[in-house]
Protein backbone atom coordinates (compact mmCIF):
# COMPACT_ATOMS: atom_id res chain seq x y z
CA UNK A 1 0.00 0.00 0.00
CA UNK A 2 1.63 3.18 -1.26
CA UNK A 3 0.67 6.77 -0.48
CA UNK A 4 2.20 9.52 -2.60
CA UNK A 5 1.26 13.19 -2.36
CA UNK A 6 -1.30 15.08 -0.34
CA UNK A 7 -2.63 13.50 2.83
CA UNK A 8 -4.78 16.00 4.76
CA UNK A 9 -6.58 13.24 6.65
CA UNK A 10 -6.23 14.82 10.09
CA UNK A 11 -4.48 17.47 12.17
CA UNK A 12 -0.74 17.09 12.73
CA UNK A 13 -1.08 16.25 16.43
CA UNK A 14 -3.44 13.34 15.69
CA UNK A 15 -2.82 9.95 14.04
CA UNK A 16 -4.53 11.08 10.84
CA UNK A 17 -1.82 13.67 10.32
CA UNK A 18 0.49 10.91 9.08
CA UNK A 19 -0.77 8.52 6.38
CA UNK A 20 1.58 5.86 7.75
CA UNK A 21 -0.81 5.56 10.69
CA UNK A 22 -3.71 4.77 8.38
CA UNK A 23 -2.52 1.52 6.82
CA UNK A 24 -0.01 2.71 4.23
CA UNK A 25 3.28 0.81 4.22
CA UNK A 26 4.90 3.62 2.21
CA UNK A 27 4.25 7.34 2.59
CA UNK A 28 5.92 9.89 0.35
CA UNK A 29 5.06 13.57 0.85
CA UNK A 30 1.87 13.00 2.83
CA UNK A 31 1.24 15.21 5.86
CA UNK A 32 -1.56 16.88 7.79
CA UNK A 33 -2.08 19.80 5.39
CA UNK A 34 -3.66 20.07 1.97
CA UNK A 35 -1.91 23.17 0.62
CA UNK A 36 1.83 22.87 -0.09
CA UNK A 37 4.22 25.50 1.18
CA UNK A 38 5.46 25.86 -2.38
CA UNK A 39 5.39 23.91 -5.63
CA UNK A 40 8.98 24.94 -6.35
CA UNK A 41 12.03 22.86 -5.46
CA UNK A 42 14.00 26.13 -5.38
CA UNK A 43 11.93 26.93 -2.27
CA UNK A 44 12.51 23.40 -0.94
CA UNK A 45 8.76 22.94 -1.44
CA UNK A 46 8.05 25.53 1.22
CA UNK A 47 10.77 24.83 3.77
CA UNK A 48 12.57 28.11 3.05
CA UNK A 49 9.43 30.26 2.88
CA UNK A 50 7.10 31.82 5.43
CA UNK A 51 4.87 28.78 4.84
CA UNK A 52 7.46 26.41 6.30
CA UNK A 53 4.76 24.76 8.43
CA UNK A 54 3.38 23.46 5.12
CA UNK A 55 6.72 22.29 3.72
CA UNK A 56 6.18 19.08 1.74
CA UNK A 57 8.15 16.27 3.45
CA UNK A 58 10.32 13.43 2.11
CA UNK A 59 11.47 15.20 -1.07
CA UNK A 60 14.83 16.52 0.10
CA UNK A 61 16.64 14.94 -2.86
CA UNK A 62 14.92 17.48 -5.14
CA UNK A 63 15.64 20.56 -3.02
CA UNK A 64 17.41 23.30 -4.92
CA UNK A 65 16.65 21.76 -8.31
CA UNK A 66 14.13 22.84 -10.94
CA UNK A 67 11.82 19.87 -10.34
CA UNK A 68 8.24 21.09 -9.99
CA UNK A 69 6.31 19.38 -7.20
CA UNK A 70 3.95 17.57 -9.57
CA UNK A 71 6.90 16.07 -11.43
CA UNK A 72 8.72 15.05 -8.24
CA UNK A 73 5.66 13.22 -6.97
CA UNK A 74 5.23 11.45 -10.31
CA UNK A 75 8.84 10.26 -10.27
CA UNK A 76 8.38 8.96 -6.73
CA UNK A 77 5.09 7.20 -7.53
CA UNK A 78 6.57 5.45 -10.55
CA UNK A 79 9.63 4.40 -8.55
CA UNK A 80 7.52 2.84 -5.79
CA UNK A 81 5.38 0.95 -8.30
CA UNK A 82 8.52 -0.33 -10.03
CA UNK A 83 9.83 -1.59 -6.68
CA UNK A 84 6.61 -3.49 -6.02
CA UNK A 85 6.62 -5.08 -9.47
CA UNK A 86 10.30 -6.05 -9.16
CA UNK A 87 9.48 -7.80 -5.88
CA UNK A 88 6.45 -9.46 -7.53
CA UNK A 89 4.12 -7.88 -5.01
CA UNK A 90 0.59 -6.69 -5.79
CA UNK A 91 0.26 -2.99 -5.06
CA UNK A 92 -2.30 -0.35 -4.20
CA UNK A 93 -1.14 3.16 -5.10
CA UNK A 94 -3.02 6.15 -3.71
CA UNK A 95 -1.56 9.08 -5.65
CA UNK A 96 -3.01 12.43 -4.54
CA UNK A 97 -1.44 15.44 -6.20
CA UNK A 98 -1.11 18.69 -4.30
CA UNK A 99 -2.10 20.25 -7.62
CA UNK A 100 -4.49 21.89 -8.15
CA UNK A 101 -4.72 23.20 -4.59
CA UNK A 102 -3.75 26.76 -3.75
CA UNK A 103 -1.26 28.44 -3.83
CA UNK A 104 -1.74 28.69 -7.58
CA UNK A 105 1.87 28.69 -8.76
CA UNK A 106 2.74 28.33 -12.42
CA UNK A 107 4.31 25.10 -13.63
CA UNK A 108 7.08 26.46 -15.91
CA UNK A 109 6.88 23.38 -18.14
CA UNK A 110 3.53 24.58 -19.47
CA UNK A 111 3.42 28.32 -18.79
CA UNK A 112 4.02 29.20 -22.44
CA UNK A 113 0.80 27.49 -23.46
CA UNK A 114 -1.35 30.16 -21.78
CA UNK A 115 0.46 33.49 -22.11
CA UNK A 116 -1.85 34.55 -24.95
CA UNK A 117 -5.04 33.23 -23.32
CA UNK A 118 -6.18 36.62 -22.06
CA UNK A 119 -6.71 35.12 -18.60
CA UNK A 120 -5.26 36.70 -15.43
CA UNK A 121 -2.02 35.27 -14.08
CA UNK A 122 -3.66 33.15 -11.33
CA UNK A 123 -5.94 31.50 -13.88
CA UNK A 124 -3.00 30.82 -16.20
CA UNK A 125 -1.12 29.25 -13.29
CA UNK A 126 -4.14 27.07 -12.49
CA UNK A 127 -4.20 25.88 -16.10
CA UNK A 128 -0.54 24.83 -15.89
CA UNK A 129 -1.31 22.83 -12.74
CA UNK A 130 -4.09 21.02 -14.59
CA UNK A 131 -1.82 20.25 -17.54
CA UNK A 132 0.92 19.03 -15.22
CA UNK A 133 -1.48 16.63 -13.55
CA UNK A 134 -2.64 15.41 -16.95
CA UNK A 135 0.97 14.69 -17.97
CA UNK A 136 1.53 12.93 -14.66
CA UNK A 137 -1.35 10.53 -15.29
CA UNK A 138 0.04 9.79 -18.73
CA UNK A 139 3.48 9.12 -17.25
CA UNK A 140 2.01 6.70 -14.70
CA UNK A 141 0.08 4.84 -17.41
CA UNK A 142 3.22 4.65 -19.55
CA UNK A 143 5.13 3.24 -16.59
CA UNK A 144 2.53 0.54 -16.00
CA UNK A 145 2.79 -0.43 -19.66
CA UNK A 146 6.60 -0.56 -19.56
CA UNK A 147 6.50 -2.72 -16.44
CA UNK A 148 4.12 -5.15 -18.14
CA UNK A 149 1.36 -4.80 -15.56
CA UNK A 150 -1.06 -2.48 -17.36
CA UNK A 151 -3.47 -5.27 -18.30
CA UNK A 152 -4.16 -6.19 -14.68
CA UNK A 153 -4.03 -2.72 -13.14
CA UNK A 154 -7.27 -0.83 -12.56
CA UNK A 155 -7.09 2.98 -12.46
CA UNK A 156 -9.56 5.34 -10.82
CA UNK A 157 -9.12 9.06 -11.49
CA UNK A 158 -11.24 11.55 -9.55
CA UNK A 159 -11.32 14.89 -7.76
CA UNK A 160 -12.01 15.48 -4.08
CA UNK A 161 -14.24 18.55 -4.41
CA UNK A 162 -15.55 21.05 -6.93
CA UNK A 163 -13.20 23.27 -8.90
CA UNK A 164 -11.33 26.03 -7.07
CA UNK A 165 -9.99 27.81 -10.15
CA UNK A 166 -9.62 31.56 -9.54
CA UNK A 167 -12.47 32.48 -11.87
CA UNK A 168 -15.93 33.75 -11.01
CA UNK A 169 -18.03 33.97 -7.86
CA UNK A 170 -18.68 30.90 -5.73
CA UNK A 171 -22.47 31.18 -5.89
CA UNK A 172 -22.75 31.78 -9.63
CA UNK A 173 -21.73 29.90 -12.77
CA UNK A 174 -17.96 30.17 -12.44
CA UNK A 175 -14.97 27.85 -12.88
CA UNK A 176 -17.16 24.72 -12.86
CA UNK A 177 -19.24 26.07 -15.76
CA UNK A 178 -21.84 25.23 -16.82
CA UNK A 179 -22.53 24.08 -13.26
CA UNK A 180 -23.25 26.71 -10.63
CA UNK A 181 -20.83 27.18 -7.75
CA UNK A 182 -17.28 26.08 -6.99
CA UNK A 183 -15.33 24.34 -4.20
CA UNK A 184 -17.12 24.61 -0.86
CA UNK A 185 -20.44 25.73 -2.33
CA UNK A 186 -23.71 23.87 -1.83
CA UNK A 187 -24.39 24.00 -5.57
CA UNK A 188 -23.46 21.19 -7.96
CA UNK A 189 -20.26 22.96 -9.02
CA UNK A 190 -19.01 22.48 -5.48
CA UNK A 191 -20.12 18.87 -5.15
CA UNK A 192 -19.66 17.09 -8.47
CA UNK A 193 -16.18 15.91 -9.43
CA UNK A 194 -14.61 14.20 -12.46
CA UNK A 195 -14.50 10.41 -12.22
CA UNK A 196 -12.88 8.05 -14.72
CA UNK A 197 -12.39 4.30 -14.34
CA UNK A 198 -10.39 2.16 -16.77
CA UNK A 199 -8.07 -0.77 -17.00
CA UNK A 200 -4.62 0.71 -17.64
CA UNK A 201 -4.07 -1.75 -20.47
CA UNK A 202 -7.33 -1.06 -22.24
CA UNK A 203 -8.99 -4.12 -23.75
CA UNK A 204 -7.59 -7.45 -22.67
CA UNK A 205 -8.49 -11.09 -22.16
CA UNK A 206 -6.70 -11.13 -18.82
CA UNK A 207 -8.68 -13.26 -16.33
CA UNK A 208 -8.40 -10.52 -13.73
CA UNK A 209 -10.46 -8.25 -15.97
CA UNK A 210 -13.72 -9.97 -15.08
CA UNK A 211 -15.13 -6.47 -14.66
CA UNK A 212 -15.44 -5.27 -18.24
CA UNK A 213 -15.38 -1.47 -18.44
CA UNK A 214 -16.52 -0.24 -21.87
CA UNK A 215 -14.36 2.42 -23.49
CA UNK A 216 -16.02 5.82 -23.79
CA UNK A 217 -19.14 4.92 -21.82
CA UNK A 218 -20.67 7.77 -19.81
CA UNK A 219 -22.54 6.81 -16.63
CA UNK A 220 -25.06 9.34 -15.28
CA UNK A 221 -25.97 7.68 -12.00
CA UNK A 222 -25.06 9.06 -8.58
CA UNK A 223 -21.86 7.78 -7.00
CA UNK A 224 -19.62 8.83 -4.13
CA UNK A 225 -15.95 8.46 -3.28
CA UNK A 226 -16.92 6.22 -0.35
CA UNK A 227 -18.19 3.72 -2.93
CA UNK A 228 -14.63 2.99 -4.02
CA UNK A 229 -13.72 1.01 -0.91
CA UNK A 230 -16.34 -1.75 -1.31
CA UNK A 231 -15.79 -1.70 -5.08
CA UNK A 232 -12.06 -2.35 -4.75
CA UNK A 233 -12.64 -5.05 -2.13
CA UNK A 234 -15.06 -6.79 -4.46
CA UNK A 235 -12.83 -6.62 -7.54
CA UNK A 236 -9.76 -7.87 -5.69
CA UNK A 237 -11.62 -10.56 -3.76
CA UNK A 238 -10.59 -9.16 -0.38
CA UNK A 239 -12.86 -9.39 2.64
CA UNK A 240 -13.56 -6.26 4.67
CA UNK A 241 -11.87 -6.19 8.09
CA UNK A 242 -14.03 -7.68 10.82
CA UNK A 243 -16.30 -5.09 12.35
CA UNK A 244 -15.38 -2.44 9.77
CA UNK A 245 -18.21 -0.08 8.88
CA UNK A 246 -18.59 0.39 5.12
CA UNK A 247 -20.32 3.61 4.17
CA UNK A 248 -20.51 3.13 0.42
CA UNK A 249 -21.86 0.51 -1.96
CA UNK A 250 -20.32 -1.23 -4.95
CA UNK A 251 -19.97 0.53 -8.28
CA UNK A 252 -19.29 -2.72 -10.15
CA UNK A 253 -22.46 -2.82 -12.24
CA UNK A 254 -22.35 0.89 -13.06
CA UNK A 255 -18.73 0.56 -14.22
CA UNK A 256 -19.83 -2.00 -16.81
CA UNK A 257 -22.14 0.61 -18.30
CA UNK A 258 -25.36 -0.91 -17.00
CA UNK A 259 -27.90 0.45 -14.53
CA UNK A 260 -28.02 -0.92 -11.00
CA UNK A 261 -31.49 -0.75 -9.47
CA UNK A 262 -30.16 -2.04 -6.15
CA UNK A 263 -28.23 1.18 -5.50
CA UNK A 264 -29.70 3.98 -3.43
CA UNK A 265 -29.90 7.05 -5.67
CA UNK A 266 -29.57 9.51 -2.81
CA UNK A 267 -26.80 11.71 -1.46
CA UNK A 268 -26.46 13.63 1.81
CA UNK A 269 -24.00 16.49 2.37
CA UNK A 270 -23.95 18.11 5.81
CA UNK A 271 -21.88 21.19 6.68
CA UNK A 272 -23.00 22.47 10.10
CA UNK A 273 -20.20 24.99 10.61
CA UNK A 274 -18.24 27.86 9.07
CA UNK A 275 -16.40 29.62 7.57
CA UNK A 276 -16.37 28.54 3.96
CA UNK A 277 -17.98 29.55 0.71
CA UNK A 278 -21.27 28.13 1.94
CA UNK A 279 -21.89 27.98 5.68
CA UNK A 280 -24.31 26.05 7.90
CA UNK A 281 -26.19 23.98 5.33
CA UNK A 282 -27.41 20.49 4.55
CA UNK A 283 -28.06 19.16 1.03
CA UNK A 284 -30.07 16.08 0.25
CA UNK A 285 -30.50 14.63 -3.22
CA UNK A 286 -32.84 11.85 -4.20
CA UNK A 287 -33.09 11.01 -7.87
CA UNK A 288 -33.48 14.24 -9.81
CA UNK A 289 -34.54 16.32 -6.80
CA UNK A 290 -32.22 18.25 -4.52
CA UNK A 291 -33.08 20.28 -1.44
CA UNK A 292 -30.72 22.66 0.35
CA UNK A 293 -31.50 23.66 3.92
CA UNK A 294 -29.90 26.86 5.23
CA UNK A 295 -29.78 26.94 9.03
CA UNK A 296 -29.32 30.72 8.99
CA UNK A 297 -30.90 32.27 5.88
CA UNK A 298 -28.88 34.89 4.00
CA UNK A 299 -29.05 36.70 0.69
CA UNK A 300 -27.52 33.60 -0.89
CA UNK A 301 -30.75 31.73 -0.10
CA UNK A 302 -32.96 34.77 -0.78
CA UNK A 303 -33.67 35.00 2.93
CA UNK A 304 -35.22 31.53 3.03
CA UNK A 305 -34.28 28.30 4.76
CA UNK A 306 -35.09 26.33 1.62
CA UNK A 307 -33.85 25.87 -1.92
CA UNK A 308 -35.32 23.14 -4.11
CA UNK A 309 -34.06 22.17 -7.56
CA UNK A 310 -34.99 19.61 -10.20
CA UNK A 311 -31.59 18.67 -11.59
CA UNK A 312 -33.03 16.91 -14.63
CA UNK A 313 -34.84 20.01 -15.85
CA UNK A 314 -32.48 22.54 -14.27
CA UNK A 315 -28.97 21.05 -13.89
CA UNK A 316 -27.47 24.52 -13.46
CA UNK A 317 -29.71 25.34 -10.47
CA UNK A 318 -31.12 28.60 -11.74
CA UNK A 319 -34.72 28.18 -10.54
CA UNK A 320 -35.60 27.65 -6.88
CA UNK A 321 -38.84 25.65 -6.81
CA UNK A 322 -39.33 25.73 -3.03
CA UNK A 323 -42.22 28.18 -3.30
CA UNK A 324 -44.03 26.26 -6.05
CA UNK A 325 -43.39 22.58 -5.32
CA UNK A 326 -44.53 22.72 -1.69
CA UNK A 327 -45.47 19.04 -1.42
CA UNK A 328 -42.16 17.98 -2.92
CA UNK A 329 -40.32 20.34 -0.56
CA UNK A 330 -42.03 18.77 2.47
CA UNK A 331 -41.21 15.28 1.20
CA UNK A 332 -37.54 16.12 0.62
CA UNK A 333 -37.15 17.91 3.95
CA UNK A 334 -38.67 14.94 5.74
CA UNK A 335 -36.13 12.66 4.10
CA UNK A 336 -33.30 15.09 4.88
CA UNK A 337 -34.20 15.20 8.58
CA UNK A 338 -34.58 11.41 8.71
CA UNK A 339 -31.12 10.95 7.22
CA UNK A 340 -29.52 13.37 9.67
CA UNK A 341 -31.11 11.57 12.60
CA UNK A 342 -30.03 8.20 11.20
CA UNK A 343 -26.40 9.36 11.10
CA UNK A 344 -26.54 11.00 14.54
CA UNK A 345 -25.54 14.30 12.95
CA UNK A 346 -24.10 17.25 14.81
CA UNK A 347 -25.86 20.58 14.35
CA UNK A 348 -24.94 24.27 14.47
CA UNK A 349 -25.03 25.99 17.84
CA UNK A 350 -26.19 29.57 18.33
CA UNK A 351 -26.42 31.31 21.71
CA UNK A 352 -25.72 27.96 23.39
CA UNK A 353 -28.71 26.43 21.62
CA UNK A 354 -28.60 23.56 19.14
CA UNK A 355 -30.20 24.58 15.85
CA UNK A 356 -31.91 21.76 13.96
CA UNK A 357 -33.68 21.91 10.59
CA UNK A 358 -37.38 22.68 10.65
CA UNK A 359 -40.08 21.49 8.30
CA UNK A 360 -41.67 24.03 5.94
Amino acid sequence: TIHVGKGHFGAREYPGGNPSNLGFAVNVAGASFGAPGSYYAQDNYGATTRRANHAVPHLEKYHGTETFLTEALTIEANARVAEAVAEEKPFFLYFAHYAVHAPFQSDPRFAGHYVDSGKPDPAQAFATLIEGMDKSLGDVLDQLDKLGVADNTLVFFLGDNGSDAPLGHQHEVACAAPLRGKKGAHYEGGMRVPFIAAWAGGTSDQPVQQLSIPVGKVQNKVGCVCDLFPTILSITGVEAPAGHTIDGSRLNTLLTGRDDDSRNESFLMHYPHSPHRSDYFTCYRRGDWKVVYHYFPTEVSDGSHYQLFNLAADPFEQTNLAGRETDRLKEMMGLLITQLEHHHALYPVKDDRTVKPVMP
